[in-house]
């Protein structure tokens, strides 16, 4: 798939002529499942079950072929249910409640078939936690990894973690998360959002995703895309779920990692555009997004 480069210091806007010139695969009518790849959901605690859920119907709504989510063991048969569509694996936890950080050797069997994996939904950032995703990232230099929510928070002790990947990697945080990452307060991450999404993107050498009321995506060779026409209403839990989980499932269909955030944050803000239109600029839920995902999409298509 071509990828779009960009030398301008000022941020080029993501729209629909834009994506035009940056086309995710298409499936022709003989694909299968096994075509579209296949998405490796990680994260959880029995605080936060649902966040794997959100993140795991928002790959399939993109569009990817097979889904595997791997959480705490005592909430697993929970997801299962939840989202029929996937393979759910439990793995060791804490008597707190989060993934053990020896849980990680039970995942190789499941990185290994993976396309894409992502990792953070749902976790706290705990000590624990981090260990278990320090782990995870050295078995996962095969494929592209999407970093969320707790997740982020080892890029705060460790900024070199993501070093092993060799730029196979997309970051999704929010203001407060950069905050914790860069160690700048996190109204100037806000005030100056492209400067450190561009610095953050060539430092962690990684695709960043600045999520905010305008949303920056930087690459680590210079180049800075923004998404200026989402509403209020997408601050709301659970949102950057589902946003993470559309990044991994164009991912896992074959577009590029820059590709696959230009087209996410597109969706993902469009998605809650019609939502605004049918119910109101705020109220409606994360999990409403979901559904939307597709025939926002087909729009784009169009």
């Amino acid at each position: 798939m071509p990828e779009l480069r960009r030398s301008s210091a000022t941020a080029t806007r993501i729209t629909r002529k834009l994506l035009e010139r940056a086309p995710i695969p298409s499936p022709s009518s003989n694909d299968d499942k096994e075509e579209r790849g296949r998405v490796l959901v990680v994260g959880g605690a029995l605080s936060l079950p649902g966040a794997v859920v959100l993140a795991g119907i928002a790959a399939l709504r993109a569009g990817a072929g097979k889904l595997q989510i791997a959480t705490c063991k005592s909430i697993a048969p929970l997801v299962g249910i939840s989202v029929p569509e996937s393979l759910s694996l439990g793995l060791d936890e804490t008597k707190d409640g989060i993934i053990s950080a020896t849980a990680a050797s039970a995942l190789s069997p499941l990185i290994q078939r993976a396309d894409v994996l992502l990792i953070g939904p749902g976790m706290n950032g705990t000590d624990e936690e981090k260990q278990f995703v320090r782990s995870v990232l050295r078995a996962s230099t095969n494929i592209p990894v999407i970093l969320d929510a707790g997740a982020l928070q080892i890029l705060e002790d460790d900024p070199a973690a993501l070093r092993e990947l060799e730029g196979n990697a997309v970051i999704t945080p929010h203001a407060r998360e950069m905050a914790r990452i860069t160690g700048i307060d996190a109204r100037e991450v806000t005030a100056n959002a492209e400067r450190v999404a561009r610095e953050a993107a060539k430092s962690l050498n990684a695709v960043v995703a600045l999520k905010g009321s305008e949303t920056f995506i930087a690459t680590p060779d210079g180049d800075l895309f923004r998404y200026d026409k989402g509403d209020v209403g997408l601050a709301t839990s659970g949102s950057g779920d589902a946003l993470a989980g559309v990044v991994a499932g164009l991912v896992a269909r074959g577009a590029s990692l820059l590709n696959a955030t230009l087209w996410a944050v597109f969706l993902h803000g469009e998605a809650g555009n019609r939502l605004a239109n049918k119910i109101g600029r705020v109220g409606y839920l994360a999990r409403e997004l979901l559904d939307e995902i597709p025939h926002a999409a087909r729009a784009v298509r169009r």
